[in-house]
């Protein structure tokens, strides 16, 4: 591989081209363009890309892949880019603004609106950019350079440079302390041991008929099988993205019954635009629970392509969220095999990616169908439907503590969008908190408790985590930023708050808006 080119690139030529729909972004004073083919062939999605369009993606790109993968990068270098001693000033990417490419009549790629942009009346900040559906013909043919610039906003481009740098030195410190070393011994071992007890544990009760300890047993088994799936997904295991996601096929599909393709899909996504209304699948979640009013404005889930519409249905279950949480999440493992099946039928026909050509479609649904057959076979043997349907729902609810601690995490974080200027070290700890928990019973929470510090490096190995985050704690104090942390049972109650916050808001515009009809109905 020859030197990298060493044109300088002004920031109206970079806007040019990013206009004209070319995807390019700022890799460590580099111009990244990636090509159309890569794009759709991206292992993380395209989304991953497409929300840091225009943007330094230093940090970002950084924590998410390998040294290996950074190298092979280089070969998407195109020349530098003119910075400023704070840094480069980012542009707004296009899908922020609704914008994205699609494959016109002609066969050729242009812009579509999918979205308009809106500001919700109670923003925080004018950088803040939610999206709408787009209603009719849009007299715009595709993104303006007015719409590419950020709006002045509360931030300090000095300063999120200032805690880019520390992040950076940060993660120098991470990788020196020999964090990205897999414990398989000490870290994994007893996890395996932990496994094959539940499981077998199982399977001794149902050889027995005593069907409700066997469910019970069950549903724990895929607990704690979702934590390491979630390791694998990240490539926080082996390392190897080929290995951990065979693995991962067999642990998440095969033992699970959920794909990990649309897991990692959906999951890359929530980690580079964490809690974002209108970005980030993780905190969409209507019409059963709205974590911020803005939900309550119909918004357009750049992920889903579609309008989360507020309903009357969604209203009749938002007054109640606070009070439905824990009976939704119960159920929330049916949901995830919709989700599952919809990913791998939309992925059926897309291009080969560049990791796991096509294989990995077909190892799923391999993998999904014999997991229905046994799960299937395992019902049927219960005898009675009554039984069956005792079975069914046990595992189930058993299995549904993992979806409390994935949104702990988030649900009752700022949902606030501040814009592209703010640095992914700032952005991860105003959206994230940890749960306090006892080395001794961390196995229960599977690396999810220390979620700040795996936000910011996701492929480190979980049971390297805790030790991670002493580090992440001083950082953050030194940068006077916020680490937060509650305790399990205080983190619930923060939560459910949250969510009667926005169901009180609810119906105080409910009440506003009948007394007005009654006041115009007398006059």
């Amino acid at each position: 591989m020859g030197l990298p080119p060493t044109q300088v690139w002004t920031r109206e030529q970079i806007a040019t081209r990013i206009l004209a729909g070319d995807t390019l972004f700022v890799l460590n004073g580099n111009l990244m363009r990636v090509p159309p083919s890569w794009l759709s062939a991206h292992p993380g999605g395209n989304l991953a890309i497409l929300h840091f369009v225009g943007r330094d993606a230093t940090d970002e790109v950084e924590a998410f892949h390998s040294d290996e993968t950074l190298q092979r990068m280089k070969g998407f270098i195109i020349g530098r880019v003119e910075a400023g001693e704070d840094g480069w000033v980012p542009f707004v990417p296009p899908i922020a603004n609704g914008w994205v490419r699609r494959v016109g009549k002609g066969g050729k790629a242009e812009w579509y609106n999918e979205a308009r942009p809106v500001q919700h009346a109670a923003a925080t900040d004018p950088a803040e950019i939610l999206l709408k559906k787009t209603k009719g013909e849009n007299a715009e043919c595709g993104p303006t350079l007015s719409m590419l610039q950020p709006a002045p906003n509360k931030l300090s481009l000095k300063t999120e440079k200032e805690n880019s740098d520390a992040y950076k030195e940060l993660h120098k410190r991470v990788i020196d302390a020999g964090l990205y070393e897999t414990r398989f011994i000490t870290g994994y071992g007893p996890e395996f041991v932990r496994y094959t007890l539940l499981g077998v544990t199982s399977a001794v009760f149902y050889y027995y008929g005593w069907l409700i300890p066997s469910a019970l047993f069950l549903g724990l088994f895929w607990q704690q099988l979702t934590f390491f799936a979630h390791d694998l997904g990240h490539v926080g295991v082996t390392h190897n993205w080929t290995a951990d996601r065979l693995i991962s096929i067999f642990v998440a599909d095969f033992l699970g019954g959920l794909s990990i393709g649309w897991w990692v899909n959906n999951h890359n996504v929530h980690h580079l635009v964490t809690n974002h209304p209108s970005h980030d699948p993780d905190i969409q979640h209507l019409p059963f629970f709205a974590i911020s009013p803005v939900f309550l404005n119909s918004l357009w889930s750049s992920y889903y392509k579609r309008e989360m519409t507020f309903d009357a249905f969604g209203k009749l279950l938002i007054q109640a969220q606070h009070k439905l949480f824990y009976i939704v999440l119960s159920l929330a493992r049916f949901n995830l095999y919709a989700n599952s099946w919809g990913y791998l039928a939309k992925t059926a026909f897309e291009p080969r990616r560049h990791r796991g050509g096509r294989w990995w479609w077909w190892a799923e649904i391999f993998c999904l169908g014999l997991f229905f057959l046994w799960f299937g076979a395992v019902l049927k043997g219960c005898g009675s439907w009554g039984n069956m349907l005792a079975y069914l729902l046990v595992s189930h609810i058993a299995a549904s503590p993992v979806h409390v601690q994935i949104v702990l995490s988030h649900f009752s974080r700022s949902t606030d969008d501040l814009g592209p200027v703010e640095s992914f070290f700032a952005r991860q700890l105003r959206t994230t908190v940890d749960v306090i928990c006892s080395p001794r019973i961390e196995f229960i929470h599977g690396g999810l408790h220390l979620q700040v510090t795996h936000h910011l490096f996701p492929r480190l190995p979980r049971h390297n985590l805790r030790e991670a985050s002493l580090l992440v704690k001083e950082f953050a104090k030194e940068r006077g930023l916020e680490y937060a942390e509650f305790g399990f049972v205080e983190g619930n109650g923060e939560v459910t708050g949250a969510l009667k916050q926005v169901a009180d808001q609810l119906k105080i515009v409910g009440m506003v808006a009948d007394s007005e009809i009654r006041e115009a109905m007398k006059n």
